[in-house]
């Protein structure tokens, strides 16, 4: 390969897993929109309370929202399946040991 096709991509030097910081932050903010969806169910629910089978659909919806959120925060998150940017020896490298190698006789 020649300069102007080098592989841009960062090359993998730790399969270290993102900061306890980073990832109470993530399991904070799926918590909070879980919780928060809830609200709009129980409104939708009294907004419609004339109409008792979607009052009591949005109601049921709700229920499970605690529930769910405490189980989906206090999930570690997946491991990740990339695949890492390694040294693969490219063609080049493999042509110089693949050539014939003169012998100089003495």
């Amino acid at each position: 390969m020649n300069g102007s096709q080098r592989d841009e991509t960062p090359v993998l030097i730790t399969e270290a897993a993102p900061s306890y910081e980073d990832q109470y932050a993530a399991r904070k903010r799926k918590y909070l929109l879980m919780m928060s969806m809830r609200i709009p169910c129980l409104i939708l629910a009294g907004v419609f309370y004339q109409i008792w089978w979607l009052a009591l659909g949005f109601v049921l919806l709700s229920v499970p929202l605690p529930w769910m959120a405490v189980l989906i925060a206090n999930d570690r998150p997946p491991l990740k399946a990339e695949e890492a940017n390694r040294y693969r020896p490219g063609r080049s490298a493999r042509q110089i040991e693949a050539r014939q190698h003169p012998v100089i006789d003495g």
